[in-house]
């Protein structure tokens, strides 16, 4: 596809896997939305959100002229006795159907949502790298690039915890600009040390102050994004040409999906977080322009 991958995601419209995260609007508002905002692709949202048929998923996305680029998997990693290649397996033959090529992996806790997580031993975490090579080989013998995305809440959430990933798998990274800022790496600089790594991005820009908030436990993490932590780029603290300098000089072909984790509390007014996303789209190609 010629020019900038630019991608979106259901949850910049409030549509998200966490039971009771907030109201959630219906595909065909959003999917219609998409291409109103000048979206080429999307991932898949969360299970239930497009079919769960691999045909039938594909259609879907067909008929609002939306190329597919994959989708965001919890997936629990370093539980003994638990293999998450068939779950994979399944989720694959989807990709398949839609011809989407990117398998989005986070470090499922195991738990609900993304407040809280376990802490991680030794023998966990040679299990976690050692699934995550696991599903990126198998992945990559279907023609998809898994990636694993740090993100609160996950078992892969802090600069250690990253530090570990880069240094104890193979697997490329998901660098998502808001997650990585608030477990406590500096985006910028991972895509200036790492840009061999990085092969998937969402980014979103940040409300610094909020995020400090969750950072220290003020705040929770759901709390802070009900509160609008994240901002449409060029709207908080994020450095985005930052990121997007050494990964364009290191020859980056991906996909930048804009993921603007958002809460809806009801059915938007006026234009909606749709308004939200054409800012986003605006300000990234902008700055994709002038990079």
């Amino acid at each position: 596809m010629p020019g900038p991958r630019i991608a979106g995601a259901p949850i910049s419209w409030g549509v998200c896997e966490v039971p009771g995260w907030g109201y959630q609007l219906a595909p065909d508002r959003v999917l219609a939305e998409m291409r109103e905002v000048g979206l080429v692709a999307t991932e898949f949202g969360p299970a239930g959100f497009l079919p769960d048929a691999p045909g039938a998923k594909a259609a879907t996305l067909q008929r609002y002229g939306l190329h597919a680029v994959g989708g965001f998997t919890p997936t629990l990693l370093h539980v003994p006795g638990h293999d998450p290649l068939p779950v994979v397996d399944e989720l694959l033959a989807g990709y398949d159907a839609a011809e989407a090529g990117t398998l989005v992996l986070s470090a499922d806790s195991g738990g609900t949502g993304y407040d809280s997580r376990p802490d991680l031993d030794e023998q966990g975490w040679r299990l976690l790298l050692s699934n995550l090579d696991r599903i990126a080989e198998h992945a990559a013998a279907r023609g998809v690039t898994a990636v694993l995305h740090p993100h609160v809440g996950t078992m892969v959430e802090t600069g250690d915890d990253v530090r570990r990933v880069l240094e104890g798998s193979g697997i490329r990274l998901c660098l998502d600009t808001g997650h990585l800022l608030i477990g406590g790496t500096d985006p910028a600089a991972l895509a200036r040390q790492a840009p061999d790594r990085i092969a998937h991005t969402h980014l979103k820009d940040v409300d610094l102050g909020l995020a400090r908030q969750v950072q220290d436990g003020r705040r929770t993490y759901t709390e802070a994004v009900g509160l609008g932590m994240y901002r449409p780029l060029g709207e908080g603290d994020m450095d985005l040409a930052g990121v997007l300098s050494p990964l364009d000089a290191h020859g980056y072909d991906g996909w930048h999906v804009l993921e603007q984790d958002t809460i809806l509390h009801g059915p938007p007014t006026g234009d909606g977080p749709g308004a939200d996303v054409a800012t986003s789209v605006a300000n990234l190609q902008g700055a994709l322009r002038t990079g």
